[in-house]
């Protein structure tokens, strides 16, 4: 069911060598006419787009945004500088595009990137709207990025709980989001490199259907990242597949450092 098998790549360092191995699905779902979701996953770069407005304005908003980062990541080396610039290029391209007219026209763009350039790697999070980052850890699961929307805002303003923000008639309401009225900083969070990491980068077609209980069972469940995305999709169907369902999963496994020789 995935778009493509699972992929590997290998990323020499000095103090050992870290082995990726991912696999990304994207579907429209089992009510939405069309997929507005885009997803991007290649090395180093790992990057969900939600795009939203008029009957193709969001799909306009998304495949611009992915382009543009497609761009960058192809170059081998991923910055925030450069992630911004790109998705400045993507809000010039969503502003004149003859078709995408509709006033909500945008997009929310959620990632991962590995960056090398330091003494040390790091994994740099990027998020503006409601897709999410999950880091599966010593085998727990944590939502890395924060939600920019008006739900989000109101459970951390203590006037509503997560399970009441589950079914609250605003929860498809973005607070931020790439588009032509809109900034394009995204919020970043560093994470140390931990052998035995699993990143989940998904849109919100997922965790309308999936609790992270159940993120994590399927983590837990399949090792392969095909195979996992495979399964959350699958769940996500039979669930209702209200929205569009886009998923990465990235599996790291860090080398031991090389031992020094006498």
């Amino acid at each position: 069911m995935a778009d493509s098998a699972t992929q590997r790549h290998t990323v020499s360092l000095p103090d050992g060598d870290i082995e990726l191995a991912w696999a990304e699905v994207t579907h429209r779902g089992r009510r939405r006419d069309v997929n507005q979701d885009a997803v991007l996953a290649l090395y180093p770069l790992f990057v969900v787009a939600d795009g939203m407005g008029g009957h193709i304005g969001g799909e306009i908003a998304s495949t611009s945004t992915i382009t543009r980062l497609r761009t960058v990541a192809e170059k081998g080396t991923v910055t925030t500088k450069a992630v911004e610039k790109a998705l400045g290029r993507a809000v010039a391209d969503i502003d004149s595009h003859p078709e995408a007219t509709d006033e909500g026209t945008g997009t929310t763009v959620t990632g991962v990137y590995l960056d090398v350039s330091g003494d040390e790697p790091t994994w740099v999070t990027l998020n503006i709207g409601d897709s999410r980052v999950y880091l599966f850890r010593d085998e727990s699961l944590a939502q890395i990025t924060t939600d920019h929307s008006v739900v989000q805002e109101l459970i951390a303003a203590g006037r509503l709980s997560p399970e009441e923000a589950e079914n609250h008639p605003y929860g498809n309401v973005i607070t931020r989001a790439v588009g032509p009225s809109d900034g394009v900083a995204p919020d970043y969070v560093k994470l140390e490199v931990v052998d035995g990491d699993r990143f989940v980068v998904c849109s919100d077609g997922l965790t309308k259907e999936l609790t992270d209980y159940g993120i994590l069972h399927f983590l837990l469940q399949h090792e392969d990242p095909t195979e996992a995305v495979d399964a959350m999709l699958e769940a996500a169907l039979e669930n209702g597949g209200r929205d569009n369902i886009t998923i990465i999963v990235l599996n790291v496994t860090r080398a031991g450092s090389s031992p020094t020789e006498d």
